[in-house]
C-alpha cells in the first residue's frame, strides 16, 4: 500500500496550538514590517487630524464633502423645487406669458415634479414684476384649472412657491380645451393681462406627453390669430404632428420635443436664448473697465485700486494716503507671522511624535528579530 502523502504546511502559517511560526524569524519580520508601517501611517494620520480638525461647520470640510461627492457620484444629485432659491435671470422683454401643462395619467409623480422644477427654472430666467413679464400656468387633463393668473403674482418667490403647490389632475388629454381656456380665461384684462395697446408680447409654452384627445388645430390657429405666439413642447410619446399644428411658424424655432422629463430642464437654457432681450452690456457702452447689466440698463465699475471718475464712465487709480499704507502693511505682516509660527509649532509637534513611533517600531523589529 502506497504511504499517503502528507500536504505540506504553509512556512509562513502561523500554528493555531502553539502560537508560533512554522517557519523562519526572517521571513515573519519580512510580513511584519509593511503591518508596522501601515500601523504607524494610521497613528500619523490620526495625527494630523486631531491638530487639524475641521468642525461641522468649517468651511473647509464643507468644501471637502462637496469634492468628495462629486469625486463620487456619477450623476448629478436629483433636484426638488426650492421655492426660495432664484438663479441669475437675463433681461428678456416683457411679455405675458402662460405655461399650459399636461398633467395627465401618462405623467407619472415624479415625472410631474421635473415639470414643476422645469417652471421654476424658467420664472428664474425671466424679469418678473408688474411692468415686465407676467407669468400665469393652465393645467389640463380631462379637465382644466388655472393655477394662478397674470395678476396673481409678481415676484419670483410667490410665483414659485405657488408653482410648488401644482397637483397633476389625471384622467385625459384634453389640449384643445386648454388651449381654449387660455385664451378666453387667463390671457384677458381682468385675468392681468395687458392691453393690445401697449403691444406687449403675449406667449403660451404647452407642455405634453401625449396624443391630444380633442382637435387642436383650429382652436390653435384662433389662438395665433389673436396674437398669441405658442411654443410646443413634446416629451416622449408626444405626437409629433399635432405639436406642428399647435406651435407659431417658424416650426423649428417654436416646436421642441425631449425624450424623458428627465432632461426638460435643458430647454431652460434654449428659452431663455429665445425669450431674453439682447444684455444692455452687449449693445454697446461707453465703460472704461467693467460694464454691469442692470435691468433695461447698465452702469460701470472699476477694477481694483482704482475709482470711478465723476463721469461714471472712466476710472483713476486710487490713492492711499500714507496713515493708510502704515496701517494696513503691518497687518498683513503680523497676520502671516502668526499663521507661519502656528504652521511650523504644528510640523514640529508632528516631527517629535515621528520619531517617537519610530522608536518604538524600531524596537518591536528587534524583539521580533530574536524571537
Amino acid at each position: 500500500m502506497r504511504e499517503a502523502v502528507r500536504p505540506q504546511q504553509d512556512p509562513l502559517r502561523l500554528r493555531a496550538d502553539t502560537g508560533q511560526t512554522t517557519g523562519g524569524g526572517r521571513r515573519m519580520q519580512t510580513r511584519m514590517k509593511p503591518f508596522l508601517w501601515s500601523v504607524l501611517s494610521l497613528l500619523l494620520l490620526s495625527d494630523v487630524l486631531a491638530t487639524y480638525h475641521l468642525g461641522v461647520g468649517d468651511p473647509q470640510r464643507i468644501a471637502a464633502q462637496s469634492y468628495a461627492q462629486t469625486r463620487t457620484n456619477g450623476r448629478p444629485p436629483f433636484r426638488t423645487l426650492n421655492p426660495q432659491k432664484t438663479d441669475s435671470h437675463c433681461r428678456s422683454r416683457p411679455m405675458d406669458l402662460v405655461f399650459i401643462i399636461d398633467s395627465s395619467r401618462s405623467v407619472r409623480p415624479g415625472e410631474f415634479e421635473k415639470v414643476r422644477i422645469f417652471l421654476a427654472d424658467m420664472v428664474d430666467t425671466l424679469d418678473v414684476g408688474a411692468d415686465a413679464t407676467r407669468v400665469a400656468v393652465v393645467n389640463y387633463a380631462s379637465t382644466v384649472k388655472i393655477e394662478f393668473l397674470l395678476k396673481s403674482h409678481f415676484n419670483k418667490p410667490d410665483m414659485k412657491k405657488a408653482i410648488s403647490r401644482i397637483e397633476p389632475l389625471a384622467a385625459g388629454t384634453m389640449t384643445g380645451l386648454a388651449i381654449k381656456t387660455a385664451v378666453s380665461e387667463a390671457f384677458t384684462e381682468q385675468s392681468g393681462a395687458r392691453p393690445l395697446s401697449r403691444k406687449i408680447t403675449k406667449v403660451a409654452i404647452i407642455v405634453t406627453d401625449g396624443r391630444p384627445q380633442d382637435q387642436v388645430e383650429e382652436v390653435s390657429a384662433a389662438a395665433r390669430a389673436s396674437g398669441i405666439e405658442i411654443y410646443a413642447v413634446g416629451v416622449d410619446r408626444a405626437d409629433m404632428r399635432s405639436l406642428q399644428q399647435m406651435a407659431s411658424t417658424p416650426l423649428d424655432d417654436h416646436v421642441f420635443y425631449v425624450e424623458t422629463y428627465g432632461v426638460i430642464e435643458k430647454l431652460t437654457s434654449k428659452f431663455k436664448e429665445t425669450l431674453c432681450g439682447p444684455e444692455p452690456c452687449a449693445m454697446g457702452h461707453d465703460c472704461e473697465h467693467t460694464c454691469v447689466n442692470s435691468n433695461a440698463s447698465y452702469y460701470c465699475q472699476c477694477r481694483n485700486g482704482y475709482i470711478l471718475n465723476a463721469d461714471k464712465k472712466t476710472c483713476s487709480p486710487k490713492q492711499l494716503k500714507a496713515a493708510e499704507v502704515a496701517v494696513a502693511d503691518p497687518c498683513k505682516c503680523e497676520a502671516r507671522l502668526a499663521f507661519q509660527k502656528q504652521t511650523h509649532a504644528a510640523i514640529q509637534q508632528l516631527t517629535a511624535k515621528l520619531v517617537a513611533v519610530s522608536g518604538r517600531i524600531e524596537r518591536l523589529e528587534n524583539t521580533v528579530g530574536r524571537a
